[in-house]
């Protein structure tokens, strides 16, 4: 009987989610440069009130796709990556995209500190802007338990951004007399959402467009270092109690994370179809697309509001470090 009283309660706020990520997923493929992630949070921001007017009704259904709905987007992404391609260009790449990611990380900690922006905001931002966008926030949202408000405000900060790369980024390059190559080490570093870059890089040529990715999907595997740290981070603020040293380890990797490994490590194989490729990286936007309705349906507009913009003027700083910083490492390497 409790899970029959279950079931209505986990299907209203699941089939919310649903519906707007099914349309979301829609509009993005209409409008790419925008995406599916940013038009599921800013429809789902939108409805909020009528979803949580009846909180009863509704939390379930949006917590299962905050959880494990959006877990399963990240595994999904895995079958993108061929290992051995990443490996590679992660050789040439690796000291542009660490010193890019380390700068971003370091000055969420301290600039997001001085401007007053909140601890797991400001941890979502610089994520986001420093590895994957909207799916590096997906990857790290429950592994720092963050709040929905939260992960609006990060999506959205990064969609402004990005858009703004793609415009600037083209005429900035040939400014500089930038390679197709050494455009897209920039692009692919300095670009967070997956369109974006293509569509950046695709601006500037195919060659540009080609490296562009790859590039970014090697960034795709900082998520993993990224999201162990953060979740140890998390416990010890959680003061949870002492466990063994093999029990720890285990609780502190993800299920998903191993996952996506096991979901890359088989596309490498050559055991993923083309078809399916292409099929389970649709499930995995489709899934975000998902969890960012729920996550928008969940979010406190008024507790946005109070945020102010301060995690806007974050988001300007660490992308406009991220981009200076791509560009001066090629410049220092290239010597």
């Amino acid at each position: 009987m409790p899970t029959r009283r279950r079931a209505p309660a986990l299907a209203a706020g699941l089939g919310a989610a649903v519906l707007l990520g099914l349309a979301a997923t829609v509009a993005g493929t209409l409008v790419p440069v925008v995406g599916a992630p940013v038009f599921a949070v800013a429809v789902g921001v939108l409805l909020s009130p009528l979803a949580r007017s009846r909180p009863e009704a509704m939390a379930p259904g949006l917590s299962f796709a905050k959880g494990l709905v959006l877990q399963l987007s990240v595994v999904f992404l895995g079958a993108q990556l061929s290992l051995d391609e990443v490996l590679s260009v992660s050789a040439e790449s690796l000291p542009v995209m660490l010193g890019t990611l380390g700068v971003c990380l370091l000055l969420a900690w301290s600039v997001g500190r001085r401007l007053g922006v909140p601890r797991d905001l400001r941890t979502l931002i610089g994520v986001g802007t420093g590895i994957c966008g909207a799916s590096a926030i997906a990857a790290a949202t429950p592994a720092i338990r963050a709040k929905s408000n939260d992960v609006a405000y990060a999506i959205s900060t990064i969609f402004l951004f990005n858009v703004a790369a793609v415009l600037v980024f083209p005429p900035l390059g040939h400014a500089l007399g930038l390679s197709a190559h050494a455009f897209g080490l920039f692009a692919g570093t300095a670009i967070n959402d997956t369109s974006s870059v293509v569509a950046a890089a695709g601006a500037y040529g195919q060659d540009a467009a080609g490296y562009a990715v790859v590039v970014k999907l090697a960034r795709t595997l900082m998520i993993i270092p990224i999201v162990l740290v953060l979740t140890t981070l998390t416990r010890r603020r959680a003061d949870l109690p002492k466990t063994s040293k093999a029990r720890l380890a285990v609780s502190l990797v993800p299920w998903f994370l191993v996952a996506f490994l096991a979901v890359a490590a088989l596309n490498t194989d050559g055991l993923i179809p083309t078809a399916a490729q292409a099929a389970l990286h649709q499930v995995a936007l489709l899934f975000i697309a998902i969890a960012l309705a729920a996550v928008g349906l969940s979010t406190d507009v008024a507790a946005l509001r109070r945020a102010g913009a301060r995690p806007l003027l974050l988001g300007l700083i660490l992308w406009a470090a991220v981009s200076s910083t791509s560009l001066g490492l090629q410049y220092l390497l290239a010597r």
